[in-house]
């Protein structure tokens, strides 16, 4: 079974199962903890020239705003990256054509960073935002938003690979530095 999360986003919340004597406090990431990777792979001609700062900035500020984070500071900021990759035209295929003008937007959260609510706002914004950019309102029917989740374990950040353990201890620190632990 999936864990439950019930969560103060942006603050500290509480994940385990449907008992209340199974939760273990953590610290839901956008708050403090390791933060989302955003991958955009387009041909190199998709985009007009110049865009890829405001591509990143605004994608970063789009998952900031989904995962609940109402205002980043330095720390998400500094520490959400965007990889913008333009690639040569002739290596974007579908099956109907050797050039096609899809997108794929791929973004990788520490798990339960998004509510289901959140990932909707997300793949909405994200697509808006794509099309916007590339200046043509049709690239949203060509944009693919891939929501992925690191597995348990599986982010690390500063030599660290988070997981419950490193959560709750995060979880025990920010409570302690609001003087509620």
């Amino acid at each position: 079974m999936r864990p439950k999360l019930d969560a103060v986003r942006n603050g500290v919340g509480r994940i385990g199962s449907e008992t209340p004597s199974n939760y273990m406090t953590v610290v839901i990431i956008a708050s403090w903890g390791p933060m989302p990777m955003i991958d955009v792979y387009a041909r190199a001609d998709l985009f007009p020239a110049g865009t890829d700062r405001q591509l990143g900035e605004e994608l970063t500020k789009a998952v900031l705003r989904a995962e609940g984070v109402a205002t980043p500071g330095p720390f998400h900021l500094n520490n959400t990256a965007a990889y913008i990759h333009r690639m040569d035209p002739h290596a974007v295929h579908t099956a109907a054509t050797d050039g096609p003008r899809t997108v794929r937007v791929q973004i990788i959260t520490p798990p339960a960073a998004l509510t289901r609510a959140g990932q909707k706002q997300l793949v909405a914004e994200v697509t808006e935002i794509v099309a916007r950019i590339a200046g043509d309102p049709t690239q949203a029917t060509r944009t693919w938003v891939l929501l992925t989740e690191a597995a348990e374990g599986g982010w690390g950040l500063a030599g660290t690979a988070f997981g419950r353990e490193e959560f709750a201890a995060l979880a025990a620190k920010a409570a302690a530095a609001r003087g509620t632990g």
